[in-house]
């Protein structure tokens, strides 16, 4: 198992609100596949557009407060692909479309599946696709 540590409300989207796709400037998860724990920062991002401040709304910044700082969840990392890999090419008067509402242009995208929450387990974060030690991941298989 890895861990990514995400700013809310996106920790909280990833675990609550079906947010597939962690965006990142670089494909931090290499060849990993499998199960990836969600760690929310010990700082929340500001809302600093529409998307995340609908999510502000949509969880209340009072769902956040007790979740900082700790492991909420736990996905499946199916897949990483660039941007330029996941926009649809339309048949003319199509649409054309991304691979999720969630993906971010110009980033590698983290397509995630099956998010499981958890009680929160307080942790410290790091960068990257972290591995947790041994007592942080027998905590977290002990609330799975």
């Amino acid at each position: 198992m890895r861990v990514i540590t995400v700013r809310q409300p996106w920790a909280w989207a990833i675990v609550h609100l079906g947010k597939d796709v962690e965006n990142r400037t670089r494909n931090i998860a290499g060849s990993y596949r499998g199960q990836v724990a969600i760690h929310a920062a010990s700082r929340e991002a500001s809302p600093y557009n529409e998307v995340a401040a609908e999510v502000f709304r949509l969880g209340g910044q009072w769902v956040f407060a007790s979740d900082l700082g700790a492991i909420i969840g736990v996905v499946d990392l199916v897949n990483v692909h660039h941007d330029q890999d996941c926009w649809h090419k339309p048949w003319k008067h199509e649409v054309e479309s991304r691979c999720s509402q969630w993906a971010m242009e110009d980033h590698h995208h983290l397509e995630l599946a099956n998010p499981r929450a958890i009680d929160p387990i307080p942790a410290k974060g790091k960068l990257g696709l972290w591995r947790p030690d041994a007592e942080l991941l027998a905590q977290i298989e002990a609330a799975l």
